[in-house]
């Protein structure tokens, strides 16, 4: 579970975050209470400015809002991490492997626009650009999507950088993304001339170091960039990509996610899970002689059926820990 150390560390983030952003929810909650007058005018101004920013604060200001605002900024990035994270970490406790469509559908459960393609950039780390129908367990591609959904606009910048190194340029002259409009671009996979060979470790973090320095959007710890890349004399662009989903410092400086060994456990959401499934047994049990004379003097309606405008999700077997390896790794077999 998270540590003293990280709570601290994430509520500075949080705190520094949201000072930076003020005029961004301002905005956002002016243009709701403009659009939902007649409502919040029957309990007071005061009490929906109350309720949004404890929102904002608790982090579940970003349900079912559209994509724009929910990369806007990091504050919301990480709150949407969190809240996929505990909303579906049944599908990894279960043992369940999906496809990149199936996770982006997921996605679309709480950001009913949220793009395609940052679902397949955040697969093809898992991946390693494989054939996109492959099975991911529910960690790999959490960790691989955070870093690609959290820190998109400086990956961007780092493919670029990447490319440049390859072809021998001067990688000074990779212009960073300033657009405030936060709009994710379609990123070509590097064309390594040896795929396995990348480009020399040591230039490549002189490049990553200086373009943190100047960039405006978040970047993973340099120092930790740096302890990453020490350990290589080579680096391919996607085995960049897989170091950083896969080391726990960066996870822990961002502060969305848990360490992956606690990946399944949450105790507070465990507890509401639990008290809601003793009011429904409670409910179900209480008094069905006492009430069925009543019910039976009651006229019957058919309730209309809706029906949900999502797919549930195809059927998975779990994966056999003997002979495939732990549900916890991605399936290579499809590869």
């Amino acid at each position: 579970m998270f540590g003293l150390g990280s709570y601290w560390r994430l509520a500075v983030e949080q705190y520094k975050s949201l000072s930076r952003h003020v005029l961004t929810y301002m905005e956002d909650a002016v243009s709701q209470l403009l659009e939902n007058r007649e409502d919040i005018s029957q309990y007071g101004i005061a009490r929906f400015f109350t309720e949004y920013f404890n929102s904002v604060r608790q982090g579940t200001h970003i349900l079912f809002r559209e994509f724009s605002f929910v990369q806007a900024t990091p504050h919301n990035r990480a709150s949407f991490l969190r809240t996929f994270w505990r909303c579906f970490r049944t599908v990894g406790k279960n043992g369940d492997l999906l496809t990149a469509q199936e996770y982006h559908c997921l996605l679309q459960l709480l950001c009913p626009d949220f793009p395609m393609e940052l679902t397949q950039k955040a697969a093809r780390i898992v991946l390693m650009d494989d054939a996109m129908d492959c099975l991911m367990s529910f960690s790999d591609f959490l960790f691989a999507f955070q870093i690609q959904f959290y820190y998109s606009e400086f990956l961007e910048s780092v493919a670029a950088i990447y490319q440049d190194l390859l072809a021998g340029k001067n990688p000074n002259t990779v212009i960073v993304p300033t657009s405030s409009s936060g709009q994710h671009r379609q990123r070509q996979p590097p064309n390594d001339c040896n795929p396995l060979e990348g480009v020399e470790a040591s230039l490549f973090y002189q490049c990553l170091e200086s373009l943190c320095d100047r960039s405006k959007y978040s970047c993973p710890p340099s120092a930790l960039v740096k302890e990453m890349l020490s350990s290589a004399q080579r680096m391919t662009f996607y085995g960049f990509l897989m170091a950083l989903a896969k080391d726990q410092a960066i996870n822990r400086a961002l502060g969305a996610l848990p360490d992956k060994g606690d990946l399944f456990l949450d105790p507070a959401m465990d507890q509401e899970l639990e008290k809601l499934v003793a009011q429904v047994s409670g409910l179900s049990v209480s008094g069905p002689a006492s009430s069925s004379a009543d019910t039976a003097n009651m006229p019957v309606r058919n309730s209309p059926r809706i029906n949900s405008p999502w797919k549930p999700l195809h059927h998975r077997r779990k994966m056999d820990a003997e002979s495939e390896g732990s549900n916890e790794e991605t399936d290579s077999s499809e590869n």
